[in-house]
């Protein structure tokens, strides 16, 4: 069954999309294709995806997975009883991503 993508308030949305309209366009479309994958299988199998230990606060919500496309991360949580992703943030790859 297909998981709802959405976003746990407004202003996490506006920061999102703030982050993903500062990108390269052929880039944004990888993001985009990547999230709506995200839909049909939230954890998908190989390197790209990662459960993390210890999840990765940001504001206040914690994000328990992350998705690597490029040299940027999709922070993200799952809510398997709503059937929903929640996505919560991009995040170029530096030391400080998972901090």
């Amino acid at each position: 069954m297909k998981h709802e993508i959405g976003f746990p308030n407004e202003s996490i949305e506006k920061r999102f999309e703030k982050e993903l309209s500062g990108l390269q366009r052929d880039f944004i479309e990888k993001i985009k294709t990547a999230i709506g994958n995200l839909g049909d299988n939230p954890r998908p199998e190989g390197k790209k995806f990662k459960f993390l230990r210890p999840p990765v606060a940001i504001s206040y919500y914690l994000a328990n997975y992350r998705l690597r496309v490029g040299n940027y991360r999709i922070l993200y949580d799952i809510d398997d009883q709503q059937k929903k992703v929640i996505l919560l943030e991009i995040r170029r790859r530096t030391e400080k991503t998972y901090k």
